[in-house]
């Protein structure tokens, strides 16, 4: 099959379009003709050599997949078309799928939509709802509102009746955010997000954070948070030590919770798949809920998406079609 190889960990010129064995099966999953796979920061970093995959994981990047059952498992036939979160794989032309947490695509939508939503609404929903026991009517700020998990966290939230906040860094990403529902819109490049936020809910502060940032955003990230508050720690994109301060933390009873979809043991993907299947495609199917695609590059140009990715200029997924 043809897929994307790394020749070397380092810029996104090392990504070379060649061939590779076909992935083999193990009990209970799937062959999947991929016909599009979403792109992630995750990817990026992997790309570099931070982030090397599970041992039991392909060595080919791409962590979620939309396409065509090739070979059946469970309750999947030939030529169904699902979606489904990958631990690696997913920048080829085949891939292997466990079947237990393949999820429909919904009715109407093309394989480019359906590769926009496996890891981003899986992750969202995780950090929300299931870990962040987000309740209507409760307040959730988003940092990177306009990524992939951003812009489904917003329509997430918005679904249940609670309040998303969101930061971005450019007036065209946070109107597309503002689009998608979300409340309150900081530009984190002119305002500090806490004293906006904490001025919009009269000192309160929100209920849950979901952030991507790690140390620069710790010490606003606590003086948001109201008593009791969540946060969700998602990544570390601004760096991951530092003196940080604790006292908040137990003055306000705070949680804090870190997680990677990747890392999440396969009984709770499966559950989460099945809990974000219940959940979402019937949305997706009436329109309340929608996949962003900002753009969709071809597999061979993978390394001109990835350039294009860690430029930061994206809304939403970028996809690659196969």
């Amino acid at each position: 099959m043809k897929a994307i190889l790394i020749r070397e960990p380092g810029e996104a010129d090392m990504l070379v379009y060649g061939d590779a064995p076909d992935p083999q099966l193990k009990p209970g999953e799937l062959l999947v003709r991929v016909r599009a796979a979403g792109v992630n920061r995750a990817d990026v970093h992997q790309r570099k050599g931070n982030y090397p995959p599970p041992a039991d994981a392909s060595p080919i990047l791409g962590l979620e997949v939309a396409g065509e059952v090739v070979t059946p498992a469970g309750r999947w036939q030939v030529g169904d078309r699902v979606m489904a979160v990958v631990s690696g794989g997913g920048y080829a032309e085949l891939a292997a799928v466990p079947a237990d947490i393949a999820m429909p695509v919904p009715e109407g939508f093309t394989f480019e939509q359906a590769a926009a939503i496996p890891e981003v609404f899986l992750t969202a929903y995780l950090n929300l709802f299931m870990l962040g026991r987000l309740q209507p009517g409760e307040i959730v700020l988003i940092h990177a509102g306009a990524s992939g998990v951003g812009t489904a966290a917003i329509q997430l939230a918005g679904s249940i009746g609670a309040r998303a906040f969101i930061t971005a860094g450019s007036d065209d990403k946070l109107e597309r955010c503002h689009e998608l529902g979300a409340e309150l819109c900081v530009n984190y490049l002119r305002d500090s997000f806490a004293r906006v936020v904490l001025e919009a809910t009269e000192g309160r502060g929100v209920d849950v954070i979901l952030d991507f940032i790690g140390e620069p955003y710790w010490d606003e990230n606590l003086a948001a948070l109201a008593r009791g508050g969540r946060l969700m720690l998602i990544g570390f994109l601004g760096g991951s030590r530092g003196n940080l301060e604790l006292a908040p933390i137990m003055r306000k009873n705070l949680h804090v919770t870190g997680t990677t979809l990747r890392g999440t043991p396969m009984d709770d993907k499966i559950a989460l798949a099945k809990a974000l299947t219940d959940f979402a495609i019937p949305r997706f199917e009436s329109g309340a809920l929608k996949p962003v695609v900002d753009s969709v590059y071809r597999l061979e140009d993978a390394s001109e998406a990835h350039r294009y990715m860690e430029s930061n200029r994206n809304i939403g997924k970028i996809v690659l079609t196969i």
